[in-house]
């Protein structure tokens, strides 16, 4: 299945609350909440407080991307305030193999980043692991940047893969999707979709129902 996962580091911060009201109301399952500790990457976002708070007014799958350095220190308060998937860097991690196992103890999903030029090799011993692998399709840190191209033949080699193993694990993308390029990454073969600017600029209901008719489309 195909999903969206708006992402609120997009969002109107002063209506984030019917922001994301508006997204859900439309369709959207899955919320992306970028978590940036301006360390791992420049910029800093939010954190725990934004977490509880929006999770006692919506009952949306909380993506939670954590663009941070050593998240084994924050895992278990991640959890604690409402995070459903929990998304690691293999960057940012010292000791994947023990961050991916406290992150299912505490009862996530495990999700594993990489960034555009980190290979897909670095999956080896971890894929068995996970539930979804994110393909960054930007270099962490910023919206609205451009989608990287040379990202498609990596979404393709990883979906390639993960059939030949026999697994059923979801690929995520996240950075520059917009809806008239989106068909490129579904193609390709990912099916969590994450976007920001382009579902909350403009008609947030509208921008989102414009992604599930195109998702239609790819799915059997």
């Amino acid at each position: 299945m195909i999903h969206l996962a708006p992402s609120i580091l997009a969002a109107d911060f002063w209506n984030l609350g019917q922001n994301i009201a508006a997204a859900e109301a439309a369709g959207a399952r899955y919320l992306h909440i970028d978590v940036m500790d301006g360390d791992f990457v420049p910029s800093i976002s939010f954190g725990m407080p934004v977490i509880a708070s929006i999770r006692k007014k919506t009952d949306m799958i909380f993506d939670v991307h954590l663009m941070v350095s050593n998240p084994e220190r924050y895992i278990e308060r991640f959890a604690a305030c409402g995070a459903d998937i929990i998304t690691v860097h293999v960057e940012a991690c010292r000791h994947v193999d023990r961050v991916l196992q406290q992150i299912r103890a505490c009862g996530c999903k495990v999700g594993v980043a990489l960034n555009p030029v980190t290979s897909l090799h670095t999956l080896d011993y971890m894929i068995d692991m996970v539930d979804m692998i994110l393909i960054m399709t930007v270099n962490p840190g910023f919206g609205g940047q451009e989608y990287i191209k040379t990202s498609t033949k990596k979404i393709q080699k990883l979906r390639t893969r993960l059939n030949e193993l026999g697994l059923n694990k979801d690929i995520q993308v996240d950075g520059g999707i917009r809806k008239n390029n989106v068909h490129v990454v579904l193609e390709a073969g990912a099916n969590v979709i994450v976007s920001g600017t382009s579902v909350f600029s403009g008609d947030i209901a509208q921008n989102v129902k414009d992604y599930l008719e195109i998702f239609k489309k790819y799915e059997g």
